[in-house]
């Protein structure tokens, strides 16, 4: 199990060689900076220590739960740009379900509960920090 919390891109072909060695189904997800409304960037922020802590009990959580032999947890923080990778997760069990449900599992509780805080930049410069949504939220009630 690996979750890294950095400010820097990411390989996803490096990060995943060798993962899930074993497993009869690997998942990833990597979710990007989305181009909307204006937006021009996202700013980061977390409290270094905890956050990675929270991340590995999630992630000790999931594997446990669904039965991965494997789990990888990669967030950016920093200044980010529209189309640059915020995050990956990628998840290892004995069957694709199992894979595919932790992987659910995990996304939704990052978009909802990873203590990390987002700030919009648009053309004029920094706006709002982005709020809790309904449908995140709403994802997240259903484990």
């Amino acid at each position: 199990m690996r979750v890294l919390v950095q400010p820097q891109r990411f390989d996803a072909a490096q990060l995943l060689q060798g993962f899930g060695a074993g497993a009869g189904a690997v998942v990833t997800f990597t979710g990007l900076v989305r181009g909307e409304d204006g937006l021009v960037a996202l700013d980061i922020e977390h409290y270094p220590g905890m956050t990675e802590k929270a991340l590995r009990a999630h992630a000790e959580a999931a594997a446990a739960r669904f039965g991965l032999s494997d789990v990888l947890v990669v967030h950016r923080h920093g200044h980010l740009a529209v189309g640059e990778p915020i995050m990956m997760v990628a998840t290892a069990a004995r069957h694709r379900r199992a894979a595919f449900d932790a992987a659910d599992f995990l996304m939704d509780w990052l978009k909802s509960r990873a203590p990390f805080w987002k700030r919009e930049i648009g053309p004029e410069g920094p706006g709002d920090w982005v709020a809790a949504r309904d449908d995140d939220e709403d994802a997240l009630a259903r484990w």
